[in-house]
Parts: C-alpha cells; structure tokens; sequence
C-alpha cells in the first residue's frame, strides 16, 4: 500500500501554484503537503475519453473473421433460420427470438458494434459460412469470440456452434438436429455454470456419431454471467491430441482428447454380456440363518422395549388442572366473520400465562425408562452358508463394436458457425469471432478489439484508477 500512496502522492505537488510571490512561502506550503498523507477520494484521476474504435485487423491466416461493422450483416453474411426446433411444442418451435447489430448499452469504444440476442424465452438461431472450410489437418484449430451478458444470465446459453461441412448447406435450414463438428461456450441455468467444449466423434465400426464432453473447468467461471462485461472464450485443439480453454486470456481448462473427455473416444475392449443370465440355483448368500436353532423357551417377546418409571413423582408445584394451552382472552371475532360461510368463531389458542412460572401443567405422565425384561424379536443367529458360491458377475466378452482412434483430432471438416440458442435473458452481445490455426494470430486481434474493451471496463468500475496505474505501468 505504501508503494501505491508514493505512486499517487505526485498529483497532490501538481496543484502548487507556479508563480508565489514569496518564495519562503511556496518552500513552507510544499513542506506542509509533504508531511500529509492525501485521503484516496481527494486525489483526482479524470477518466479517460472513450476511444474512438478501430476495426481489428486479421495479422495472419483465418477460416472466418466478422467484427459486426456491417449493419446489414444480417439477410447478407449472417443468415436467419427458417426452420422449426425438433421435438418442441408447435407453439414456441420456431426461431422466432430476434437478431439485431447494434452498440452495447454501456459502449467502451465509440462505435464499436456487435450481434446482440434480443428476445427473452425464445428460440434463436443464425449462422454464416467460413470464409474457407476449416480442414484438420496437422494445425491447431483455433475459435474465439466475445460475449456480454448485458442483462446477466438467468438461464440460457451464449455457445457457438462449429458446423460440420456437407454439399448443398443451406443455412436457413438451420435448426437443433443440425450435425456440428464442435460446440464450445457458457451456459448457465440457475446456479449450475458451465463451459461447453464437446464435439462430435464418429465410429468407424457403427457409422454413428457420439458427443464427447470435456471435464469441467478449474475456474469459477460464475461471475462471467452476471458482471455485465466482455469476456473472451478461446479454445485451442492441437494436432497431439490435446486441448486448451481460455476465458480473458487464462487458461480454465486443458486435457486430452484422447483421456478427459466423456464417454471416452475410444470404448472398451471387453463388455458385459448382455445375454448372460444368473443361474436361478446360483446361491450368493454368503451367511444365512442356522436352520438348526430354536428359540429359547423364556424368550418373551411381549414385554416393551420402554416401561413407565415407577419410581417418579410428580414435580412439586405442577398445576395438574391448569390447560397448557387457554383462549385467547383478548382476541375479538373480526368483523366480516360471517358464521353462516365461516362456522362458529374460536379465539385463537395462547400459552397458558399461570404455566410460566411452574414446572408444567396438565395430565403429568410418568417418564419412560428401559425396561430391563425387553429381550426383543428373536431371531436364529446366523452361520456360514454351506452352499455360497461368490456373488455372481456377468461373464465379459469381446465388444463387437471395439475400435482404436489415436487421432481424434482428426474431426470433420467445419463449413460453417451458428448461434442456435435458447435464453430466459436478453441483451446477449456477441462480438469479434475468429477462426485460425494460429494462436498468436488470435492473440493479436484480441490485443486490438477485446483488450481495449476490458481495460475501459476497468477504468468505468474503478473510478479511473485501475486504468491509471495500468497506464503508468506501461510508461
């Protein structure tokens, strides 16, 4: 702290008029100020004017890139979907939630506009084609893009999705069931947050195509839905077959495609035999009763486990006619009772006042003790089962669908990304998406686009402070 005060201190000798006619004055006044340690309101920073934006320039290859500076994105790159949600009520299966490119309600940088969700409990969904189809091909594929939830995130997600190529696509047709080859994103439903990077992983001895799940993120990530800020979701998949997933430039997550994803991408050897059945003589009964005991004949098992204490006695001064319970002596009927519809009207019940100052009131009932006859049911002991033969387990077999896939890098190729999305909050912003194989490329844009955006929000919640002391850090 005292390292900040130093730093902060100069502003304070800046305020010292420059032209004292008396210079002993001016070296009294200096020596004043510097024997007061400024109060942290009184020190000044103005805030910083918002820069005017810069449209991020791409420094490298790209499959896709779009900063919203195109108004009319929407109907041109950005294609609306006309289709109806699988397996939805007729009334709400249409993508009818609305689109719009326009500037965030709180702007870091003049001008500066994005794809904002618009609707609350609405299906939306829209899309665009890659610039070129992203092919994987021994470069990391890398996406990024930004999100602010302006109203924060009650439940919905703000995940994109990377859809797998096929001839003829038309993106108006866009819907839930539409095959991708990689999702990635939030999502968020009451107090369960999460982090989406799932793809999808085809088996070659099926054909069918199985969504592999990554762990969960180390990170508490619950703060990126409610703070109103840009955040950036980057995710990195390399040719050896590992990840990585970054949110504002620090890793939340890592792993291997091959070892943290769930179901595993590749199965079992062995499986359970389905068609095997425990034999019904099959005894897996490791103990069981002895057949030969007999109940002693002075078992009873009539006595009670508890018996009243016939030793007690009354508590000397217990009030054995006084109620525990009385009428309320000052409640009156309301007015509107109405006996006909309501029934005859009782003043509500109340302690008994007398009762306070004794031990009770009422019926006294002896207390209850152990009662020293109780033996309980009987029951034959147990012994060693003669004929146990080890607790059953289905035999294993070769798993007919088993296969080996070291390269699971090796996705489909992705022709398109899409927003197909569901949302109880609006005001969902999305900005600067891109698409690489480079992830310094992607660092680049972010340093030109969501870096000056965050360093302004820093500057807006802290008064100016933080941007100060980042500025002066760097000067």
């Amino acid at each position: 702290m005292g390292l900040l005060i130093l730093a902060l201190s100069a502003p304070s000798f800046c305020e010292v008029e420059e032209d004292f006619e008396d210079a002993e004055i001016v070296d009294e006044e200096m020596a004043d100020m510097a024997n007061e340690e400024p109060a942290m309101e009184d020190l000044k920073v103005p805030l910083r004017e918002k820069p005017v934006y810069k449209t991020p320039e791409v420094k490298g290859n790209y499959f896709f890139v779009d900063t919203f500076d195109d108004a009319a994105a929407i109907g041109k790159t950005w294609k609306l979907s006309t289709a109806r949600k699988d397996d939805t009520d007729e009334n709400i299966a249409k993508y009818d939630g609305l689109w719009v490119i326009e500037e965030p309600e709180e702007s870091s940088l003049q001008g500066d506009k994005g794809l904002v969700l618009k609707s609350r409990a609405k299906h939306h969904a829209i899309s665009a084609f890659l610039k070129k189809p992203y092919t994987f091909e021994g470069k990391p594929f890398v996406v990024q893009y930004e999100v602010k939830f302006q109203s924060g995130q009650e439940c919905g997600g703000a995940y994109v999705k990377l859809l797998s190529q096929k001839a003829n696509q038309k993106l108006e047709e866009f819907f839930d069931k539409t095959p991708y080859t990689i999702m990635f994103g939030p999502d968020k439903c009451g107090n369960d947050n999460k982090l989406h990077f799932i793809f999808r992983h085809m088996s070659p001895v099926t054909g069918k195509f199985e969504e592999k799940h990554a762990k969960k993120p180390t990170a508490d990530i619950a703060g990126f839905f409610t703070d109103k800020k840009s955040h950036l979701f980057t995710l990195v998949i390399n040719p050896d077959q590992t990840f990585e997933v970054f949110v504002d430039q620090d890793m939340v997550n890592s792993g291997s495609l091959l070892e943290d994803m769930t179901p595993a991408v590749n199965p079992p050897k062995e499986i359970v035999d389905p068609d095997d059945k425990k034999p019904a003589d099959w005894d897996d009964r490791e103990k069981i009763p002895d057949p030969e005991a007999a109940k002693p004949e002075d078992w009873d098992e009539s006595e009670p486990e508890m018996i009243p204490d016939e030793d007690a006695v009354i508590p000397e001064g217990w009030l054995e006619d006084e109620p525990e319970l009385i009428p309320d002596p000052d409640a009156e009927k309301p007015a509107d009772w109405d006996e006909d519809m309501d029934g005859e009207w009782e003043a509500p019940m109340i302690s008994n006042p007398i009762c306070e100052s004794a031990p009770g009131c009422g019926t006294w009932e002896r207390p209850t003790i152990k009662n020293p006859k109780y033996v309980g049911k009987w029951r034959p002991p147990m012994i060693e089962n003669p004929d146990y033969k080890g607790k059953w387990r289905p035999r294993t077999i070769d798993n007919p669908e088993y296969f080996e896939d070291k390269n699971p890098y090796k996705m489909n190729a992705i022709g398109a990304i899409g927003l197909e999305l569901w949302s109880m909050s609006d005001n969902i912003m999305f900005d600067n998406f891109i698409i690489t194989d480079d992830k310094s490329v992607a660092d680049a844009f972010a340093a030109d686009s969501w870096e000056l955006k965050h360093i302004h929000e820093l500057q807006s919640a802290s008064g100016g402070w933080l941007y100060y002391l980042y500025e002066s850090a760097n000067e």
